[in-house]
């Protein structure tokens, strides 16, 4: 007999996922396809109508696995600060920047000489960083002549979701991230869209995650999706947040992947003066995916320099077991290990034995997200849970330094937490569940 599915897609920097579960939460199915970005001379970038492909491709594979059943909400997550620009007919008019792409470096100087550097991030919540989008719409006006026909600017997530049979709607905690929204009253900033040269219009109304946008117009490999009711999940760390069931004020959660993300959910209305202190630190604060809550989300780059310490060793992703019970035998937890001062930066002992380096190195990133944990408990108040998940929890060396450093930890057993979470908030918008707390919750381990 057909089952009732929802489906999550979370499209990532990477990598566009896809998975299919039951309303009581079992996980069926994941689907993938990549995102390709293309190096230009001036950055990297990608189109739109690939974005759009890469989803529905994503989605078929997952359905695949689970051919005789039906999908009756669909819910998407994405990377936050890349937009597309499209005419009256929805047509794509410039490139897609990718999020991590620096050539708007000359806005950044101008946006601090015109707007003001403090007055920025404390409006927006946001660095002083080339990651967010209104410094790229900028670039683009002045570099892109057909942006002047766009009359609609969309996040990748809600981009799917038009291109799905969606509505148009502006979801908050992706808009959190592009400097046009005033984070105290959650409406947009008029003078960063006129400084940007985005006109209001370009934007739809605002709604938070989990907002019905419509029914999905599909057919051919996604016809099991046609009728399905389709939202916007938001950013894909908040979406798997929820996934995991991590979005109550004071939950933590860690994501141990190639950059060590940790997303503190908070209650809305810090102090100006607590914003400006966490920006200047490279802390964001935003809204939540999660209904009326707050995001402040940090990074350290733990991943990538545990990385380096296994090429530094010689050992590659199939040693890791073995790394991991030499770094549990080792007695002793020299400083064979000094992190920077250069960000990536790894001096490593020449002769301490491979597993006192590699505890010496689960334990000085766990430090450095422990330190970054307590900002963020300075400025919202004591982190109650923490939940963990991500590549790197697969070595159980770094998951015994983490439980050494800061405590009980809840590690998700879920395939895609991002995709989860997506397809959780789907639920929320077709009705099956009744709020945030009736949402099934996902299988941890300590």
């Amino acid at each position: 007999m057909p089952r009732s599915l929802l489906a999550g897609i979370d499209a990532g920097t990477t990598s566009v996922k896809a998975l299919l579960l039951t309303p009581e939460g079992q996980e069926l199915a994941v689907g993938r396809a990549p995102t390709v970005w293309a190096p230009t001379a001036y950055g990297e970038e990608t189109d739109a109508l690939h974005l759009l492909q890469s989803a529905q491709a994503a989605l078929a594979d997952a359905l695949r696995q689970c051919p005789d059943d039906r999908i009756v909400a669909v819910g998407v997550a994405s990377m936050a600060e890349s937009g597309i620009l499209a005419d009256a007919a929805d047509t794509p008019v410039a490139p897609v920047i990718a999020w991590h792409d620096h050539r708007d470096a000359r806005e950044l100087q101008a946006l601090q000489a015109d707007l003001g550097g403090a007055t920025f991030s404390r409006r927006t919540g946001l660095p002083l960083w080339t990651q967010w989008s209104l410094t790229k719409h900028r670039w683009l006006r002045e570099h892109v002549p057909a942006v002047a026909s766009a009359r609609g600017r969309y996040s990748v997530a809600e981009w799917i979701v038009r291109g799905l049979g969606g509505a148009r709607a502006t979801e908050l905690s992706l808009v959190s991230r592009t400097g046009w929204l005033d984070l105290p009253t959650r409406t947009l900033w008029a003078e960063a869209l006129d400084w940007s040269g985005a006109p209001a219009s370009l934007l739809a109304d605002l709604v938070p995650a989990g907002t019905p946008m419509g029914t999905a117009r599909t057919a051919g490999p996604l016809a099991a999706l046609d009728g399905a009711v389709l939202t916007v999940a938001g950013h894909d760390h908040q979406a798997a947040a929820i996934g995991l069931g991590c979005h109550t004020p004071g939950d933590e959660f860690d994501s141990c992947g190639t950059a060590e993300a940790i997303l503190r959910t908070a209650a809305p209305g810090l102090p100006e003066d607590v914003i400006q202190s966490l920006t200047d630190q490279g802390i964001t604060v935003g809204w939540h995916a999660a209904r009326d809550r707050w995001c402040l989300l940090g990074a350290t780059q733990g991943g990538l320099l545990l990385g380096k310490v296994m090429t530094a060793l010689g050992v590659d992703r199939e040693g890791l077991a073995d790394l991991d019970r030499a770094a549990h035998d080792a007695r002793n937890l020299p400083e064979a290990v000094i992190l920077g001062p250069g960000a990536g930066d790894v001096t490593i002992d020449p002769a301490a034995t491979p597993g006192e380096v590699w505890r010496a190195a689960t334990h000085a990133v766990n430090a450095q997200a422990a330190r970054l944990s307590d900002v963020l408990g300075q400025a919202s108040g004591a982190r109650t849970r923490l939940f963990v998940a991500g590549g790197w929890t697969h070595s159980t060396a770094l998951m015994a330094a983490k439980s050494e450093t800061v405590g009980p930890i809840r590690r998700a057993t879920t395939q895609e937490a991002g995709c989860r979470g997506a397809a959780l908030l789907a639920g929320l918008a077709a009705g099956l569940y009744s709020d945030f707390d009736d949402l099934p919750t996902a299988a941890t381990a300590g």
